[in-house]
């Protein structure tokens, strides 16, 4: 392949890559900033933990059908950036709307005499939370769309981790800004600016993602990436027709997605990931004061350790063992990784009240090995449902990751008030040593599906000869 072109192959690719991280870690900034503000929701406006989990399950489960549907649409559309630029330009509006949540006041009575939240704030923050899951949801499938049209599969455990790390730079990077330097320095009654500094970083970031990314290398003139690996086989490369490609898109999507097994076992795999991930994203702030009585600027930066230093290095980590070691299997390092999340929580939780620092050297690295298989169960679906269905893949596994939040978000919120936080910590263990049983089921699968998929593909073609 001509140096010229592979030069501005590699431009464009890491380009992407870039752009992509920046933009998902700014769709962090107005999701994960709600969480990291709970302390200060529930001393300002009087909301408990029960009314904080019904917002993270609404918005949960909102992002878990968003993130599907938009699957499909990202599979198909022309212009992926677009959904999603307009998705964190939409979420950066609904922040903005929570932020002035109290100046509403007036109009839909939604504080009492003493400042608290009436059951109308309760339906308004919730509502509005609602609308910013399904806005989230279209920030995942363009970027598992576009990172398998950019990157060829022995190569996209290692770059889609480092795109993956964007979630816990932007997790870890709104943790200190909230509860560092607005809550930590300010106080809770600044909890507005929590919402109103995220929402203007992401509306400014929206416009990157609209002007600086492109669609697919045909975009700008180059080949398919699977074209300059040197060891594969060429092939010729046709222009589809219209009708041609949607008959393999339903062919595949059938096949590849809805009749395979292996994206199923990945997406109750994911259930469980997410149920350990949530409880320390969402909760963290919450149960390192309430459980650990750390103080909020203390467990903000906790959270924020878990995120950068545990969740980049983490998933750095498992890409590259992946590849290396693994041959591209990432459902075994998912595995591994996941034994070792789940024993590192139990660690956290049974640490003594005055080993405080042990404890917390066992949440970080709970988080560390959790973004292992948070990373790589995306990226083992988008090589299983190969390029042409990677969005609608991850838009399964989006639903079930996000259910999830059913556990980790109302269940939880209830549980920690009527039963203590144990109990919370207990029932999140159990389900780490259930995805440990799920991921040990799909041990001896393939590393993608590109073989099973190009035989589909020529069982179609057969098809459309022997109809001509």
């Amino acid at each position: 392949m001509d140096q010229d072109i592979k030069k501005k192959y590699n431009y464009w690719q890491w380009r992407t890559l870039i752009i992509l991280m920046i933009g998902y870690a700014l769709f962090y900034f107005v999701r994960k900033n709600f969480s990291i503000a709970m302390p200060a929701l529930k001393s300002e406006l009087g909301l408990d933990e029960t009314h904080l989990g019904i917002f993270l399950t609404l918005n949960g489960i909102i992002y878990g059908i968003s993130r599907f549907i938009n699957g499909f649409i990202s599979d198909r559309a022309k212009s992926k950036k677009f959904i999603m630029g307009m998705g964190l330009l939409l979420s950066a509006i609904v922040n903005i709307l929570i932020g002035l949540s109290p100046q509403m006041n007036g109009f839909f009575h939604l504080l009492d005499n003493s400042g608290k939240a009436t059951i109308g704030m309760v339906y308004f923050i919730g509502s509005l939370w609602l609308i910013n899951g399904f806005t989230q949801g279209m920030g995942y499938p363009p970027c598992g769309s576009l990172m398998a049209h950019w990157i060829k599969p022995s190569e996209l455990a290692t770059k889609q981790s480092i795109w993956n790390s964007s979630h816990s730079i932007g997790a870890g990077l709104v943790a200190v800004l909230v509860g560092t330097l607005i809550l930590g320095k300010f106080g809770y009654e600044a909890w507005q600016w929590c919402f109103f500094i995220p929402a203007i970083l992401a509306a400014a970031g929206s416009l990157l993602l609209f002007f600086g990314l492109k669609d697919s290398p045909a975009s700008v003139g180059l080949p398919n990436p699977e074209e300059l690996d040197e060891n594969a086989p060429v092939k010729k490369v046709v222009k589809e027709s219209p009708e041609h490609a949607k008959r393999l898109y339903d062919a595949l999507l059938k096949k590849m997605v809805f009749r395979n097994p292996i994206i199923w076992i990945l997406a109750i795999s994911n259930f469980c990931v997410y149920v350990i991930r949530f409880t320390i994203l969402d909760w963290g702030s919450m149960f390192l004061t309430d459980y650990k009585h750390l103080p909020i600027a203390t467990a903000a930066n906790v959270v924020a350790a878990s995120e950068i230093v545990g969740g980049i290095i983490g998933t750095l980590l498992a890409g590259w063992v992946t590849d290396k070691f693994f041959k591209s299997k990432a459902h075994h390092t998912c595995l591994i990784f996941m034994v070792m999340a789940t024993f590192c929580f139990f660690m956290f939780w049974k640490m003594p009240q005055s080993n405080t620092g042990l404890a917390i050297f066992f949440l970080i690295m709970s988080s560390f090995f959790i973004y292992g298989p948070q990373a790589l169960t995306g990226i083992a679906a988008s090589n299983q449902a190969t390029k042409r269905a990677a969005a609608s893949a991850n838009g399964i596994l989006g639903i079930f990751g996000y259910a999830s939040t059913t556990v980790s978000g109302l269940a939880f919120g209830m549980i920690a008030k009527s039963f203590g936080w144990n109990t919370v910590f207990a029932v999140a263990i159990a389900f780490g040593i259930l995805g440990c049983l799920v991921f040990a089921l799909m041990w001896k699968a393939p590393a993608d599906g590109y073989a099973k998929a190009d035989k589909i593909i020529a069982e179609v073609e057969a098809q459309e000869v022997a109809e001509q």
